[in-house]
């Protein structure tokens, strides 16, 4: 028996499969989709079987496979095949395709190890005949109550007594397999719906058994969770699969505590703050086919159910569905639709402020567009109101503007909620001298550091280097260091000043960096146990919190000034994202929204809740400037330790360009937005393109020519969330 194995390196130049014999004691456990330890060259690698077959060829020496991994396989059908689509749209590595789809434990790499969790438990094994002490009649009670006992909860009552009766043969002690993560709920929780509500799951059943794509636009608080929930459980009842992915992490808890409330505990969690042996438990448990819905982030999207009846992607305009930090470099829509097609069942997106490119596809019929126009028992969406920065500077208090200030007052008095959104981490952006004019910088990239106030440290929030802030500067040894901008370690001093009998919290990522901060700030402030919640881009979306009445925009611009095409739309999006959370019960909500640029469309737009009007002015300026979605984009980026290297090498790759797609708008060769990260030089070429038939074979000569080169790397991002 010969098998094709795929080892666990990810290199273009071994991007293939290699036969190894299997010894005749190994034959029986061979898989396709299983993992394999091989060797390879002078190393022992692991990989996963691909193929199988009796053909040998004599005229060479074949090596055995040394062992089998699994006893269960690990990628099935369905997950071979979409691997290779990864592979082939998004020019990565086969192997780099599986290992995105797998939890760590299950990654053909070697050396990660994580086991199952194990219990011992203590059952009842006969009739108690003889006489027992109090404490072992305890423990008897408690095992026959509840049918079976921790051991570990026994010996609390009495470990002496534990060995007694085992020792007696009243009791026995059993071994079983836990899950590390519990999702149980006491009741179901349903509300009814809107005759709209009813309309929009009316529409997607009609077309449960095709690979139809809806667009769900529905305005903050219209109810679209509820939708999701009601297709799912007509689906659960006939034996079908969901997936729901949410975008942040944040509003995972949220989104699983009100389904845990209606299936109970018919749900498995996939997300990145998960421990190896957490998502090592889900992703076995849905495999087994133990759990019918899976809920999370965007490497839920691989979870290996079988039978799926809809894949739901909630705030679908979010970037965080795409991976662009590593390859491969996917997208969790593209994903969804061609699983969507392979199970012949819908995929669903949901938002308020859909992506361009999505709502373009709904308005040409490629998607189906459902309108969700009202907030659920028609509450009014909040009133925005403008707050002009450059007339207010002279007035301002800090980064408050009177008018939020007194808006604050007003809210707090009442005893109701306020949200603040500031769009940058940290207490201060640049670190420079008022002496000299030094600015603090990171040694491996090419950005200021940004100063964090409450560990008195410089970081780098590209590579993560950190130091600690000098009192002199280090140019011309003076203490004239001074910090400009604003973080939200700043803006919380801030409101501890303006506001010290009120409690703040703050969620950035300084602040839920440990497991379950995102959990604990959610629960604690929607329990009333702080005044003011303070955060960065994560609080925008999803969260609902009955108390909140108003919402602050501590400044607009953020987003506005990203050197990128898409500013305006991000601007909008999140404007509009954050505007939702107030009022969101029967207490009217209002926000607002601080800008130097407040005549700025999207801000216009925004203030108005007008996405139609958004759309339409966006897609003109697209069109003129030849952008998505009128054209497709790919950027190339040619990266090197060497400046010289990454200069010439990028210069030859133009001019390849230039010679061989004659029908691309090409940009560049020019310097990234931030020109180094870890001592790493970058440059970029984009590509503007109508059809993409010419570029993949052109961008796979390019791969091709370069796999072997140890001096510059060439990543290749096709349709980029961000240039």
């Amino acid at each position: 028996m010969i098998v094709k194995v795929l080892v666990e390196l990810s290199n273009k130049n071994i991007d293939k499969t290699f036969d190894y014999l299997v010894p005749e004691k190994l034959k029986s456990q061979i898989q396709i989709g299983i993992r394999v330890t091989v060797p390879f060259a002078h190393q022992i690698l692991e990989g996963f079987v691909l193929e199988i077959s009796d053909y040998v060829d004599s005229s060479f020496e074949l090596k055995e496979i040394m062992n089998v991994v699994d006893q269960d396989i690990v990628l099935n059908q369905e997950l071979l095949e979409l691997g290779k689509y990864i592979s082939r749209t998004t020019l990565s590595t086969l192997i780099s395709a599986y290992q995105t789809m797998l939890p760590k434990a299950l990654k053909a790499k070697q050396g990660v190890n994580v086991s199952k969790k194990m219990a011992h438990y203590l059952l009842l094994k006969k009739e108690v005949s003889e006489k027992l002490t109090d404490t072992q009649r305890e423990i008897i009670h408690q095992i026959q109550t509840k049918g079976r006992l921790l051991k570990k909860e026994a010996e609390l009552i009495s470990t002496s007594s534990v060995k007694t009766l085992l020792k007696k043969e009243i009791i026995e002690e059993v071994e079983e397999e836990v899950y590390r993560l519990h999702h149980e709920s006491d009741f179901k929780e349903k509300y009814p719906l809107t005759p709209s509500q009813q309309k929009a799951v009316d529409t997607i059943l009609d077309q449960k058994n095709t690979d139809a794509v809806f667009l769900i636009h529905g305005v903050t608080g219209s109810g679209k969770t509820e939708v999701y929930m009601e297709i799912i459980e007509k689906l659960l009842q006939e034996g079908k699969e969901s997936i729901v992915l949410v975008p942040e992490i944040s509003l995972t808890e949220q989104i699983v505590s009100r389904f845990q409330n209606r299936f109970t505990d018919s749900i498995a969690i996939l997300h990145s703050r998960l421990s190896d042996g957490e998502k090592y438990d889900e992703w076995r448990k849905i495999a087994r086919g133990e759990v019918k819905i899976v809920i999370g982030a965007r490497s839920a999207i691989f979870a290996p159910l079988k039978n799926i009846g809809v894949i739901i992607i909630d705030e679908e305009h979010t970037d965080s569905y795409k991976q662009d930090s590593c390859n491969p470099k996917y997208h969790a829509l593209d994903i969804a639709k061609w699983r969507g097609k392979y199970h012949h069942c819908p995929v669903v997106l949901g938002s308020a402020t859909p992506t361009l490119e999505t709502y373009a596809r709904a308005k040409k019929n490629v998607y189906q567009l459902i309108e969700l126009n009202q907030r659920v028992n028609h509450r009014s969406l909040p009133e925005i109101q403008i707050i002009d920065m450059n007339q207010e500077r002279k007035k301002m208090v800090g980064n408050f503007s009177c008018s939020l200030i007194s808006a604050m007052q007003d809210t707090l008095e009442k005893k109701e909620q306020v949200i603040l959104l500031l769009n940058r981490r940290g207490y201060s952006s640049v670190v420079s001298c008022k002496n000299c004019g030094y600015t603090e910088k990171c040694p491996n990239c090419d950005i200021s550091l940004t100063y964090h106030k409450s560990s008195n440290t410089l970081r780098c929030h590209y590579c993560g280097y950190g130091t600690k802030l000098n009192e002199c500067c280090p140019e011309c040894r003076e203490k004239s260091l001074s910090t400009l901008g604003t973080g939200t370690e700043k803006i919380e001093e801030e409101l501890h000043k303006l506001f010290p009998n009120q409690k703040v919290i703050r969620m950035d990522f300084d602040t839920t960096s440990r497991k379950g901060s995102h959990d604990r700030i959610i629960k604690s402030f929607a329990a009333g146990e702080y005044d003011i919640l303070l955060g960065t881009q994560m609080i925008a979306k999803g969260l609902d919190f009955p108390n909140v009445t108003l919402v602050g925009v501590i400044n607009a611009d953020t987003s506005l000034n990203i050197p990128d095409f898409r500013s305006s739309e991000v601007t909008f999006q999140l404007l509009c994202q954050v505007a939702g959370r107030s009022g969101r019960r029967d207490k009217k909500g209002k926000v607002l929204i601080q800008t130097f640029n407040p005549e700025h469309y999207a801000i216009q737009y925004a203030k108005t809740h007008d996405y139609l009007g958004f759309f339409t002015k966006e897609m003109s300026i697209r069109h003129q400037l030849g952008y998505s979605p009128y054209y497709y984009l790919t950027v190339v980026r040619i990266l090197s330790k060497s400046y010289d290297d990454a200069k010439s090498t990028s210069n030859k790759i133009g001019e390849y360009f230039h010679k061989n797609l004659p029908n691309t708008t090409i940009l560049g060769p020019s310097v990234a937005n931030v020109f180094r990260i870890n001592n790493i030089y970058r440059f970029q070429i984009v590509l503007k393109y109508k059809t993409e038939k010419e570029i993949y074979p052109i961008l796979n000569q390019l791969i091709d020519h370069y796999k072997t080169n140890s001096k510059v790397k060439i990543d290749i991002d096709i349709n980029p969330t961000h240039i």
